[in-house]
């Protein structure tokens, strides 16, 4: 299967990423109740057969988008979580013990999970359009990620597996929003500490051109002075004198050749 990385680095499935694109761009993370809203099962059977060739449909029905993105995991034939037992999904009761829990995955497992719980966190930064809360979209995506024979079992373990997801979505929005604080305070620190020191070094800067201005002019306004009383000494004179004759003699010699 084809894969590409999306933003975090993480190696998924083209196609994923290809409707995430889309649903995204097409407005799907406002529509109220997306992940949970079931589409016409007519329109599935048709967007899934042009995402097999490799293409995404345009004006379908993002309800029919996101249902697919949660098929595309729950028709896996091993679930994403199906390597960790409902025993170690069970006792994670924190977000230090989930992440480990996270960390035991192999690297295919724990990068498709990563992009899920990514997806989910979008959906929820958009709540208050959506009405998608962080228990509503870990809810719908639950039974997709792990597979059990016994319907019983897999819903008990569905409801587990729901409280493990809900917590890293959590988890990644309290990390979402203390990097958004992080480059903020870094923003104020420029503003208010490096900004005003790199303005006053400037103005130092400045202050001391002033000041050598000032000081060739004052060492002019000394030299002047002694420059046109050095111009008035005898010598100088006799020898602009000289210079002048000079001129004059060429000027005559040049004319008598003219007119010879």
């Amino acid at each position: 299967m084809q894969c590409s990385y999306d933003k975090r680095g993480n190696s998924v499935p083209t196609i994923l990423l290809s409707m995430q694109r889309h649903l995204y761009l097409q407005g799907g993370l406002q529509v109220e109740g997306i992940f949970r809203i079931n589409a016409e099962n007519s329109q599935e059977v048709f967007v899934r057969d042009q995402l097999n060739r490799g293409i995404v449909p345009h004006g379908i029905d993002l309800h029919c988008l996101a249902g697919l993105i949660k098929a595309w995991f729950r028709e896996l034939p091993r679930g994403v979580l199906d390597l960790l037992t409902p025993d170690q999904v069970m006792h994670c009761n924190t977000e230090e013990e989930c992440s480990e829990l996270v960390r035991m995955l192999p690297p295919s497992e724990a990068a498709l999970l990563d992009w899920a719980i990514n997806l989910m966190a979008d959906v929820v930064e958009h709540e208050h359009c959506n009405k998608m809360n962080a228990r509503n979209i870990a809810m719908v995506f639950a039974p997709n990620m792990t597979q059990m024979a016994d319907p019983l079992t897999a819903l008990i373990h569905a409801v587990q597996v729901m409280n493990f997801l809900k917590t890293l979505i959590l988890k990644m929005l309290r990390e979402r929003e203390e990097a958004t604080f992080a480059v903020r305070a870094l923003d104020s620190f420029i503003i208010s500490k490096i900004l005003p020191d790199t303005e006053q070094s400037l103005g130092r800067d400045e202050e001391k051109k002033s000041e050598i201005g000032e000081e060739n002019d004052l060492v002019s306004e000394k030299i002047s002075p002694v420059l046109r009383k050095l111009c008035r000494h005898p010598v100088l004179q006799l020898s602009r004198s000289t210079k002048k004759a000079a001129e004059l003699n060429a000027v005559n010699s040049e004319g008598r050749e003219a007119w010879a």
